[in-house]
Parts: C-alpha cells; sequence; structure tokens
C-alpha cells in the first residue's frame, strides 16, 4: 500500500496542492478510521496528555512529511520519492541512538548507517550533481524521513505503553492531523477545479487505505515487534514505487537508484543486525 503512495501524490498533485494532498489523505483516513472505530464500539482517547502524544505523532508521522512528500513530487519522480523513503529504517535508528544518550553506537550501526548513506548518495548520483532534481525537493524528502525515523521510537516510548486500543488511536491521530492541515487547506488546497476519475479514485484510496488502514496495521506490528522491525516495512517501499512508477506514469529510472536503494537497504539490514558481520 505504501508503496503505491507515491504514484497516487503524482495523480493527486493534477488538482489538490501539497497541502491539499496532505489534508485530504488524512482527512479521508480519519473518516474511514472513525467509521470503523464506531462499528466495533470502539471510543476516542479523551486524556488531553494522550492527545497530546498522539497529536506529535501525527505531526511527524502525517502532517509534515505529507506535506513533503507532495512539495517534493512537484519536482521530482514518484519513484526517487519511494526511494528516499527507504532511508526511514536508517533514521529510525538514528533517532534511537539520540533518544537512548546512555547506549553506545554499536560497530555494526556505525558501519551500518555510513553503508545507508553511501547508498543515498548512490541514488543520488552525486558524482553528476543531482541531474533534474532540485536540492531542496532532495533535501525536504530527507527532512520528511527524519520525521518518520523519529516518530517510530516516539510512539514506541510515549504512545505503545498506554495499552490502549489501536484503532482508537489511529482514528484519534488520524483526525488530529486532519485538523492541523485544515487552516492550510482552506488557504491554498486546491490547484485545478479539474476533477478527473483516476486522480480522484487515487486520493481515495490514498486516505481510506494508505493513510487509514495502513498505518493502523503498522501499529499492530510495532506493538508486536518494535519500532526498529515496524519501520522496516520500508524494505518494500522503492521496489513497489519503481514498477508502479513505471508502468502507470512512464516515469524513467537510471541504473543508480535501484542500485542506491539495495544498498541503503543493506545498510539498514546491519544497522538493525538482520544481517550480522560480527560474531557476538
Amino acid at each position: 500500500m505504501w508503496g503505491c503512495s507515491f504514484i497516487f501524490i503524482k495523480l493527486g498533485l493534477e488538482f489538490l496542492t501539497p497541502f491539499g494532498v496532505a489534508f485530504v489523505r488524512c482527512a479521508l483516513g480519519a473518516l474511514a478510521l472513525l467509521i470503523y472505530a464506531k462499528l466495533k464500539g470502539i471510543s476516542l482517547p479523551k486524556d488531553r496528555m494522550v492527545r497530546f502524544h498522539l497529536w506529535v505523532v501525527a505531526i511527524l508521522l502525517n502532517v509534515i512529511p505529507g506535506i513533503l512528500f507532495a512539495l517534493a513530487e512537484t519536482e521530482v519522480t514518484s519513484i526517487l520519492a519511494g526511494i528516499i523513503n527507504a532511508v526511514t529504517p536508517l533514521m529510525t535508528i538514528i533517532a534511537i541512538l539520540a533518544i537512548n544518550r546512555e547506549e553506545k553506537p554499536k560497530t555494526f550501526q556505525i558501519l551500518g548507517l555510513l553503508l545507508g548513506f553511501m547508498g543515498v548518495l548512490v541514488v543520488l548520483g552525486a558524482w553528476k550533481g543531482l541531474g533534474d532534481n532540485p536540492l531542496w525537493a532532495i533535501l525536504v524528502l530527507l527532512f520528511a524521513v527524519s520525521c518518520y525515523g523519529i516518530s517510530f521510537p516516539y510512539t514506541r516510548k510515549y504512545v505503545i505503553p498506554l495499552k490502549l486500543q489501536t484503532e482508537s488511536l489511529m482514528a484519534m491521530q488520524l483526525t488530529l492531523a486532519a485538523l492541523t492541515l485544515l487552516p492550510f487547506y482552506l488557504f491554498d488546497g486546491i490547484a485545478e477545479d479539474k476533477y478527473r476519475p483516476g486522480p480522484v479514485l487515487a486520493m481515495i484510496v490514498l486516505g481510506v487505505f494508505g493513510s487509514g488502514f495502513a498505518y493502523l496495521w503498522n501499529y499492530k506490528v510495532m506493538q508486536l515487534a518494535g519500532s526498529a522491525i515496524a519501520s522496516s516495512v520500508t524494505y518494500m517501499t522503492p521496489l513497489v514505487a519503481i514498477i508502479v512508477g513505471i508502468i502507470f506514469l512512464n516515469e524513467s529510472i537510471t541504473w543508480n537508484e535501484p542500485v542506491g536503494a539495495l544498498i541503503v537497504l543493506l545498510g539498514a539490514a546491519i544497522a538493525q543486525e538482520r544481517i550480522s558481520l560480527f560474531k557476538s
């Protein structure tokens, strides 16, 4: 689902601004999960501190990345956005190490991080500049995935221990995200008053599933397996993004983009000790 989100964002930009894309996907996701929670008889959290933590997660996971990914895709391909998204596990490791400062980084983590960021340079073709990709677009993509990286350990530390029902948490989180984005949408949300069926359907699927049920599933993975494992869902994302971008948008890809993505994923796997280079 998340692998397809980048092509849906690109299609949504045909009639929405980046603010509009971010708001519509969160609003539709919130609506879907509110209905789902209502049908299951699940109430929303009422505690102010719980809502505050969920609002912080909404900012990190929905609001900022929602705007920035759409903004970057006004200039870069959905394929490149999907590949850069694969940096999320590396950002998660950095965030975990930053939060747990008493824990010294291990050799395999440092090696994995260095290898991962070398992969980013390969993706961007650093030896030949950035090509047709504006520097600002690359920077906002990296900032967006940094927010993703921070959101996973924050959620693990402040939200998961609350032991509230996942449907309640996610419905509240997306509702807070939509309310935060509403003023931006009202200010500048519609790009053109042209609503072709394809882009409209893309935004509906992106909202209901990409921003709704997919996050619900990811929360369940986080509860069962931890933040590092949950963030590794991005291992699959670039592959799907590449395939759908080529097939449906006729986007081009250079050899260094998939090669760099493989290096990024290898670095993430080493940093998470999924691939062991050293005997314990």
